[in-house]
Protein backbone atom coordinates (compact mmCIF):
# COMPACT_ATOMS: atom_id res chain seq x y z
CA UNK A 1 0.00 0.00 0.00
CA UNK A 2 2.77 2.44 0.52
CA UNK A 3 4.24 1.94 -2.59
CA UNK A 4 0.93 2.41 -4.10
CA UNK A 5 0.85 5.98 -2.16
CA UNK A 6 4.18 6.65 -3.04
CA UNK A 7 3.56 5.51 -6.80
CA UNK A 8 0.41 8.00 -6.85
CA UNK A 9 2.07 11.00 -5.30
CA UNK A 10 4.92 10.73 -7.95
CA UNK A 11 2.42 10.86 -11.17
CA UNK A 12 0.46 13.27 -8.58
CA UNK A 13 4.10 15.66 -8.95
CA UNK A 14 4.70 15.39 -12.45
CA UNK A 15 1.39 16.26 -13.54
CA UNK A 16 1.75 19.21 -11.18
CA UNK A 17 5.24 20.21 -12.83
CA UNK A 18 3.34 19.53 -16.46
CA UNK A 19 0.63 21.28 -15.58
CA UNK A 20 2.18 24.75 -14.65
CA UNK A 21 4.69 24.40 -17.21
CA UNK A 22 1.67 23.91 -19.59
CA UNK A 23 -0.16 27.06 -17.43
CA UNK A 24 2.34 29.41 -17.88
CA UNK A 25 2.81 29.01 -21.59
CA UNK A 26 -0.24 29.78 -22.56
CA UNK A 27 -0.91 32.66 -20.60
CA UNK A 28 2.44 34.00 -21.50
CA UNK A 29 0.84 33.42 -25.32
CA UNK A 30 -2.08 35.57 -25.13
CA UNK A 31 -2.08 38.58 -27.17
CA UNK A 32 -1.12 42.26 -25.63
CA UNK A 33 1.55 43.79 -23.60
CA UNK A 34 0.79 43.90 -20.08
CA UNK A 35 2.62 46.73 -19.20
CA UNK A 36 1.09 48.70 -23.01
CA UNK A 37 -2.47 47.64 -21.66
CA UNK A 38 -1.83 49.39 -17.93
CA UNK A 39 -0.29 52.85 -19.52
CA UNK A 40 -2.63 52.82 -22.62
CA UNK A 41 -2.24 54.10 -26.18
CA UNK A 42 -0.64 57.26 -25.23
CA UNK A 43 2.49 55.96 -23.12
CA UNK A 44 5.89 56.55 -25.08
CA UNK A 45 8.35 53.26 -25.69
CA UNK A 46 10.74 54.50 -22.34
CA UNK A 47 7.46 54.48 -20.46
CA UNK A 48 6.37 51.28 -22.06
CA UNK A 49 9.63 50.09 -21.56
CA UNK A 50 10.10 51.24 -17.46
CA UNK A 51 6.73 49.61 -16.63
CA UNK A 52 7.81 45.95 -18.25
CA UNK A 53 11.02 46.43 -15.80
CA UNK A 54 8.65 46.94 -13.07
CA UNK A 55 6.31 44.08 -13.48
CA UNK A 56 9.41 41.71 -14.61
CA UNK A 57 8.33 41.45 -18.16
CA UNK A 58 11.06 41.97 -19.85
CA UNK A 59 12.63 38.79 -18.08
CA UNK A 60 13.41 36.14 -19.90
CA UNK A 61 10.81 33.49 -19.71
CA UNK A 62 12.81 30.87 -17.90
CA UNK A 63 13.07 33.01 -15.17
CA UNK A 64 9.91 34.28 -14.65
CA UNK A 65 8.62 30.66 -14.93
CA UNK A 66 11.23 30.09 -12.06
CA UNK A 67 10.10 32.65 -9.54
CA UNK A 68 6.39 31.81 -10.30
CA UNK A 69 7.00 28.25 -9.43
CA UNK A 70 9.03 29.44 -6.04
CA UNK A 71 6.84 31.63 -5.25
CA UNK A 72 3.72 29.16 -5.25
CA UNK A 73 5.44 26.86 -3.35
CA UNK A 74 6.13 29.20 -0.57
CA UNK A 75 2.25 30.17 -0.68
CA UNK A 76 3.13 33.30 -3.13
CA UNK A 77 1.44 33.39 -6.97
CA UNK A 78 2.87 36.89 -7.21
CA UNK A 79 1.59 40.60 -7.41
CA UNK A 80 -1.76 41.14 -9.81
CA UNK A 81 -0.23 43.47 -12.76
CA UNK A 82 -3.65 45.69 -12.25
CA UNK A 83 -4.22 46.00 -8.62
CA UNK A 84 -0.88 45.31 -7.42
CA UNK A 85 -2.09 43.43 -4.84
CA UNK A 86 -0.92 40.73 -3.97
CA UNK A 87 -2.72 37.62 -5.74
CA UNK A 88 -3.04 35.26 -3.05
CA UNK A 89 -4.49 37.83 -1.27
CA UNK A 90 -7.36 38.23 -3.74
CA UNK A 91 -7.78 34.52 -4.31
CA UNK A 92 -8.39 33.81 -0.51
CA UNK A 93 -11.72 35.43 0.02
CA UNK A 94 -12.88 33.51 -2.99
CA UNK A 95 -12.08 30.38 -1.48
CA UNK A 96 -14.85 29.96 1.07
CA UNK A 97 -17.41 30.60 -1.43
CA UNK A 98 -16.33 28.97 -4.55
CA UNK A 99 -15.23 25.64 -1.68
CA UNK A 100 -18.77 25.81 0.16
CA UNK A 101 -20.63 25.87 -3.39
CA UNK A 102 -18.53 23.33 -4.72
CA UNK A 103 -18.74 21.39 -2.01
CA UNK A 104 -21.86 21.19 -0.67
CA UNK A 105 -22.89 20.70 -4.54
CA UNK A 106 -21.42 17.53 -4.27
CA UNK A 107 -22.86 16.65 -1.18
CA UNK A 108 -26.38 17.02 -2.83
CA UNK A 109 -25.65 15.61 -6.00
CA UNK A 110 -24.96 12.08 -4.22
CA UNK A 111 -27.79 12.46 -1.62
CA UNK A 112 -30.34 12.58 -4.77
CA UNK A 113 -28.70 10.40 -6.80
CA UNK A 114 -27.73 7.44 -4.64
CA UNK A 115 -30.98 6.48 -3.80
CA UNK A 116 -32.68 7.43 -7.51
CA UNK A 117 -29.77 5.47 -9.08
CA UNK A 118 -30.42 2.63 -6.52
CA UNK A 119 -34.20 2.73 -7.38
CA UNK A 120 -33.43 3.39 -11.36
CA UNK A 121 -31.50 -0.22 -10.81
CA UNK A 122 -33.81 -2.27 -8.99
CA UNK A 123 -36.92 -0.97 -10.50
CA UNK A 124 -35.28 -0.97 -14.35
CA UNK A 125 -37.90 -3.12 -16.10
CA UNK A 126 -40.93 -1.18 -14.07
CA UNK A 127 -42.40 2.21 -15.07
CA UNK A 128 -40.30 3.92 -12.08
CA UNK A 129 -36.96 2.89 -13.02
CA UNK A 130 -38.21 4.31 -16.80
CA UNK A 131 -39.59 7.46 -14.97
CA UNK A 132 -36.27 8.07 -13.21
CA UNK A 133 -34.18 7.49 -16.39
CA UNK A 134 -35.80 9.71 -18.45
CA UNK A 135 -35.63 12.61 -15.87
CA UNK A 136 -31.76 12.26 -15.63
CA UNK A 137 -31.31 11.88 -19.09
CA UNK A 138 -33.36 15.10 -19.37
CA UNK A 139 -31.40 16.94 -16.41
CA UNK A 140 -28.10 16.11 -18.47
CA UNK A 141 -29.52 18.08 -21.29
CA UNK A 142 -29.72 21.07 -19.27
CA UNK A 143 -26.77 23.56 -18.90
CA UNK A 144 -26.13 24.84 -15.05
CA UNK A 145 -25.97 27.88 -15.78
CA UNK A 146 -29.63 27.70 -17.47
CA UNK A 147 -30.77 25.52 -14.76
CA UNK A 148 -29.75 28.54 -12.42
CA UNK A 149 -31.66 31.37 -14.35
CA UNK A 150 -34.77 29.07 -14.20
CA UNK A 151 -34.23 28.50 -10.40
CA UNK A 152 -33.43 32.53 -10.11
CA UNK A 153 -36.70 33.61 -12.01
CA UNK A 154 -39.14 30.63 -10.08
CA UNK A 155 -37.43 30.72 -6.28
CA UNK A 156 -36.30 34.20 -6.68
CA UNK A 157 -38.53 36.58 -8.36
CA UNK A 158 -41.60 34.63 -8.72
CA UNK A 159 -41.99 33.35 -5.77
CA UNK A 160 -39.56 35.32 -3.27
CA UNK A 161 -38.48 32.18 -1.12
CA UNK A 162 -34.56 32.54 -1.74
CA UNK A 163 -32.74 35.33 -2.88
CA UNK A 164 -32.21 35.48 -6.17
CA UNK A 165 -28.26 36.20 -5.95
CA UNK A 166 -26.17 38.34 -4.33
CA UNK A 167 -24.31 37.09 -1.26
CA UNK A 168 -23.31 37.31 2.33
CA UNK A 169 -20.66 36.05 4.04
CA UNK A 170 -21.36 33.19 7.19
CA UNK A 171 -19.38 35.75 9.80
CA UNK A 172 -22.10 38.01 9.11
CA UNK A 173 -25.10 36.18 9.29
CA UNK A 174 -25.28 32.25 9.27
CA UNK A 175 -28.84 32.26 7.95
CA UNK A 176 -28.28 34.31 4.86
CA UNK A 177 -25.26 32.87 4.19
CA UNK A 178 -27.32 29.46 3.55
CA UNK A 179 -30.19 31.28 1.97
CA UNK A 180 -27.68 33.18 -0.66
CA UNK A 181 -26.33 29.60 -1.64
CA UNK A 182 -29.45 27.62 -1.16
CA UNK A 183 -30.38 27.88 -4.55
CA UNK A 184 -26.51 27.90 -6.64
CA UNK A 185 -26.13 24.83 -5.20
CA UNK A 186 -29.28 22.96 -5.97
CA UNK A 187 -28.72 24.09 -9.99
CA UNK A 188 -25.26 23.01 -9.82
CA UNK A 189 -26.04 19.54 -8.14
CA UNK A 190 -29.55 18.96 -9.98
CA UNK A 191 -27.28 18.68 -13.28
CA UNK A 192 -24.58 16.72 -11.98
CA UNK A 193 -27.08 14.66 -9.78
CA UNK A 194 -28.40 13.75 -13.19
CA UNK A 195 -25.39 12.60 -14.56
CA UNK A 196 -24.37 10.82 -11.41
CA UNK A 197 -27.95 8.70 -11.45
CA UNK A 198 -26.79 7.12 -14.56
CA UNK A 199 -23.25 5.55 -13.52
CA UNK A 200 -25.08 4.51 -9.76
CA UNK A 201 -28.01 2.63 -11.80
CA UNK A 202 -25.43 1.13 -13.95
CA UNK A 203 -23.01 0.15 -11.01
CA UNK A 204 -26.03 -1.45 -9.24
CA UNK A 205 -26.94 -3.30 -12.33
CA UNK A 206 -23.91 -4.81 -12.04
CA UNK A 207 -24.21 -6.16 -8.77
CA UNK A 208 -27.83 -7.01 -9.02
CA UNK A 209 -25.63 -10.22 -11.35
CA UNK A 210 -23.11 -11.33 -9.07
CA UNK A 211 -23.15 -14.10 -6.72
CA UNK A 212 -23.07 -12.62 -3.49
CA UNK A 213 -26.10 -10.47 -4.31
CA UNK A 214 -28.23 -13.66 -5.22
CA UNK A 215 -26.58 -15.74 -2.23
CA UNK A 216 -27.45 -12.74 0.17
CA UNK A 217 -31.49 -12.55 -1.26
CA UNK A 218 -31.51 -16.48 -1.07
CA UNK A 219 -30.74 -16.57 2.86
CA UNK A 220 -33.76 -14.29 3.19
CA UNK A 221 -32.15 -10.47 2.41
CA UNK A 222 -34.77 -7.91 0.74
CA UNK A 223 -33.57 -6.48 -2.41
CA UNK A 224 -33.23 -2.99 -0.56
CA UNK A 225 -31.58 -5.05 2.24
CA UNK A 226 -29.08 -6.62 0.37
CA UNK A 227 -27.89 -4.19 -2.02
CA UNK A 228 -27.07 -2.27 0.85
CA UNK A 229 -25.67 -4.59 2.76
CA UNK A 230 -23.49 -5.86 0.19
CA UNK A 231 -23.86 -3.60 -3.13
CA UNK A 232 -22.92 -0.72 -2.01
CA UNK A 233 -18.81 -1.14 -1.28
CA UNK A 234 -18.66 -3.39 -4.51
CA UNK A 235 -20.25 -0.88 -6.42
CA UNK A 236 -17.87 2.42 -4.22
CA UNK A 237 -15.12 1.16 -6.86
CA UNK A 238 -16.41 2.43 -9.98
CA UNK A 239 -18.33 5.33 -7.91
CA UNK A 240 -15.41 6.83 -6.44
CA UNK A 241 -13.99 7.52 -9.96
CA UNK A 242 -17.19 9.08 -11.03
CA UNK A 243 -17.32 11.04 -7.63
CA UNK A 244 -13.97 12.42 -8.81
CA UNK A 245 -15.08 13.56 -12.39
CA UNK A 246 -17.44 14.90 -11.17
CA UNK A 247 -16.01 16.95 -8.33
CA UNK A 248 -13.88 18.38 -10.91
CA UNK A 249 -16.64 19.31 -13.72
CA UNK A 250 -18.28 20.81 -9.99
CA UNK A 251 -15.56 23.10 -10.03
CA UNK A 252 -15.83 24.04 -14.11
CA UNK A 253 -19.54 24.58 -13.43
CA UNK A 254 -19.20 26.94 -10.07
CA UNK A 255 -17.62 29.40 -12.25
CA UNK A 256 -20.48 29.96 -14.53
CA UNK A 257 -22.82 29.55 -11.76
CA UNK A 258 -20.80 32.68 -9.86
CA UNK A 259 -21.75 34.70 -12.72
CA UNK A 260 -25.42 33.62 -12.60
CA UNK A 261 -26.09 34.37 -9.14
CA UNK A 262 -23.28 36.94 -8.38
CA UNK A 263 -21.01 34.98 -6.09
CA UNK A 264 -17.63 36.89 -5.02
CA UNK A 265 -15.89 33.63 -5.79
CA UNK A 266 -12.80 32.26 -7.93
CA UNK A 267 -14.96 31.88 -11.14
CA UNK A 268 -15.71 35.68 -10.43
CA UNK A 269 -12.48 36.60 -9.86
CA UNK A 270 -10.68 34.78 -12.75
CA UNK A 271 -13.51 36.42 -15.38
CA UNK A 272 -12.81 39.82 -14.00
CA UNK A 273 -9.06 39.23 -14.46
CA UNK A 274 -9.20 37.95 -17.86
CA UNK A 275 -10.99 41.30 -19.01
CA UNK A 276 -8.34 42.94 -18.26
CA UNK A 277 -5.95 40.50 -19.03
CA UNK A 278 -3.45 40.09 -15.95
CA UNK A 279 -1.66 37.22 -16.64
CA UNK A 280 -0.34 36.88 -12.50
CA UNK A 281 -3.69 36.43 -11.90
CA UNK A 282 -5.15 34.15 -14.40
CA UNK A 283 -2.29 32.03 -13.66
CA UNK A 284 -2.72 31.60 -10.01
CA UNK A 285 -6.06 31.54 -10.80
CA UNK A 286 -6.27 28.42 -12.96
CA UNK A 287 -2.79 26.96 -11.34
CA UNK A 288 -5.24 26.69 -7.97
CA UNK A 289 -7.65 24.64 -9.84
CA UNK A 290 -5.92 22.51 -11.48
CA UNK A 291 -4.12 21.53 -8.21
CA UNK A 292 -7.32 20.76 -6.79
CA UNK A 293 -8.17 18.58 -9.93
CA UNK A 294 -5.14 16.62 -9.33
CA UNK A 295 -5.13 16.40 -5.90
CA UNK A 296 -8.86 15.12 -6.38
CA UNK A 297 -7.88 12.51 -9.34
CA UNK A 298 -4.64 11.37 -6.01
CA UNK A 299 -7.38 10.87 -3.93
CA UNK A 300 -9.36 8.62 -6.15
CA UNK A 301 -6.46 6.57 -7.14
CA UNK A 302 -5.65 5.70 -3.63
CA UNK A 303 -9.16 5.46 -2.65
CA UNK A 304 -9.17 2.62 -4.64
CA UNK A 305 -6.35 0.71 -2.60
CA UNK A 306 -8.31 1.27 0.49
CA UNK A 307 -11.81 0.08 -0.94
CA UNK A 308 -11.00 -2.97 -2.54
CA UNK A 309 -8.40 -5.17 -0.77
CA UNK A 310 -7.66 -7.41 -3.65
CA UNK A 311 -5.31 -4.28 -4.97
CA UNK A 312 -3.64 -4.28 -1.56
CA UNK A 313 -3.26 -8.31 -2.16
CA UNK A 314 -1.91 -8.01 -5.83
CA UNK A 315 0.90 -5.83 -4.75
CA UNK A 316 2.35 -8.32 -2.42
Amino acid sequence: MIATVARRLGVFALSLVGASLAIFIICQALPGDPARILLGDGASAEQIAAKAHELGTDRPAIVRYLTWVAGMLRGDFGTSYASGVAVSGLIGPTLPVTGALAGFSLLVSVVIALPFGMLAALRRRRWEGVAVSAVAQVGMAIPAFWAGILLSILFGVVWRVLPPNGYIPLTTDPIGWARSLALPVLALALVQAAVLVRYVRSAFIDVLSEDYYRTARAVGWSRWGALLRHGVRNASLSLVTVLGLQLASILVGAIVIEQVFVLPGLGSLLLTYVRQKDVMVIQGVVMLLVLAVLLINALVEVSYVLIDPRLRTAER
